[in-house]
């Protein structure tokens, strides 16, 4: 009976430890960058992840300070590289603060988000 026992335990250690593919997609670098200052003349907003992500399902929404929504077109993948999310921008940025809540589903179909500020000036 403890030899059965023992083995469970083994075998339940065994599945735990396992580095199998769990990850979801991080996001791994972004244009504008967190905290960077930036011109006027941002046109888009370019997300890299660490895995390939699904546009259809993945997008970003950018605000002011006063919460007031950017306009932005539909998010698309680059044909080249399915880890990067461009997301455009329908219209110029004034000066100030913003903030990038962006969201995104991987090829695992797990949704990950997370949000990051950047200034124009």
């Amino acid at each position: 009976m403890l030899r059965k026992i023992t083995m469970a335990i083994m075998v339940a250690a065994a599945m735990g430890s396992g580095t199998a593919a769990y990850a979801h997609a991080a996001l791994k670098t972004a244009t504008p960058s967190a905290n960077g200052v930036v011109s006027r003349t941002v046109k888009e907003v370019r997300l890299s992840f660490s895995e390939s992500v699904m546009p259809a399902f993945s997008g970003a929404k950018i605000t002011d300070l006063k919460g007031n929504a950017v306009a932005t077109a539909k998010p698309f993948s680059d044909p080249k590289n399915k880890k990067l999310l461009v997301v455009p921008l329908k219209a110029k940025l004034s000066p100030g603060a913003y903030q990038v809540a962006w969201y995104a589903v991987a090829s695992d179909a797990h949704k990950m988000k997370g949000s990051y500020a950047f200034t124009v000036k």
